[in-house]
């Protein structure tokens, strides 16, 4: 079964998970789901990732 990790899980454990398009059974289980939009980046201008901000 999927996701079978989270439904064992220590109770007072958090997980964080990232990525796009989350199922619809993750985003079920899931106490808290945010959808990020980029409205404006520092790329459009040819900024490239930077150390301690980026990454």
């Amino acid at each position: 079964m999927r996701y079978t990790f989270l439904k064992h899980k220590p109770e007072k454990l958090e997980v964080v998970m990232t990525g796009r398009k989350a199922h619809d059974r993750l985003v079920e289980m899931a106490d808290y789901v945010t959808e990020m939009n980029m409205q404006k980046h520092p790329y459009e201008k040819g900024v490239t990732a930077r150390k301690g901000i980026e990454y």
